[in-house]
């Protein structure tokens, strides 16, 4: 079983910024692909960020891409997401995810891929 926790989450201003991380442990494989989901309130989950066992290897969505970061440090089993230039409509639950199929290259982007949540960690953005 793999275990997901979150952090970093709040409340901010728009135009701030917040970075979230996610702590991977438990019986983590050899490697695996990480990516932030989030949910908006009312809302689906959307696909955010994904990035490869190897960091070589990222995708993040249109609606973020230019504000958002992701990275990982696998000596620290922990994948970061660096948001800047927030907006209020980035208010949601952010969720880490965890592919363990992955391998080292591949970076799904469907939420089906990805066999271990977190319980996620609220980001509020006010106007």
């Amino acid at each position: 079983q793999v275990r997901l926790v979150e952090s970093g989450g709040g409340l901010v201003q728009a135009g701030g910024s917040l970075r979230l991380s996610c702590v991977a442990s438990g019986r983590t494989p050899g490697s695996y692909a990480l990516a932030w989901f989030r949910q908006p309130p009312g809302k689906e989950r959307e696909f955010v960020s994904v990035i490869s066992h190897t960091g070589q290897i990222t995708f993040t969505a249109d609606s973020v891409k230019r504000r958002f970061t992701i990275a990982r440090d696998n000596g620290a089993n922990t994948a970061y997401l660096q948001m800047n230039s927030l907006k209020p409509e980035d208010t949601a639950v952010y969720y880490c995810a965890a592919d363990i199929d992955s391998g080292p290259f591949r970076v799904p982007r469907v939420r089906g891929d990805f066999e271990h949540w977190g319980q996620g960690t609220q980001v509020t953005v006010s106007s």
